[in-house]
């Protein structure tokens, strides 16, 4: 007696597109991952029972076009800037002074400004602009 075989037919499934899909997401990824920039590093500060805070002043000096000074919103003279500066400013190695000139104002007067933030110690200072086409 001569039994008749059962033919198993196995489905099966060709996965060489799916393995070519895999690796083009794969490459995909691998490429971007490196192009993709952090905006800013993230991290935690340990905390110390002797860091010192950061206690700075900043004041500003405008100096209009017609060549007045005002130092803290009040009008000064030159020859008295000095003094109001230091007056103004405690710590001098730390304090930050910003000077507003207009831009039409003389150079000699903004130079003159400048050399008597010099003379009372100041050692952070600014020159404050707009940036061109944002205004």
């Amino acid at each position: 007696m001569e039994f008749e075989r059962r033919r198993h037919n196995h489905a099966h499934m060709n996965i060489a597109p799916l393995v070519d899909v895999v690796f083009l997401l794969l490459l995909f990824f691998m490429l971007t991952s490196h192009l993709i920039q952090e905006p800013a590093i993230r991290i935690k500060l340990p905390e110390s029972k002797t860091a010192e805070s950061k206690n700075e002043t900043i004041k500003t000096i405008m100096i209009t076009k017609g060549g007045e000074i005002y130092f803290i919103d009040k009008r000064i003279d030159l020859k008295n800037l000095q003094m109001a500066i230091k007056e103004g400013l405690t710590d001098r190695e730390k304090d930050f002074l910003r000077i507003k000139a207009d831009k039409d104002v003389n150079v000699g007067i903004l130079v003159s400004v400048i050399d008597e933030v010099r003379l009372s110690g100041i050692k952070n200072f600014s020159i404050v602009t707009d940036r061109k086409g944002l205004s």
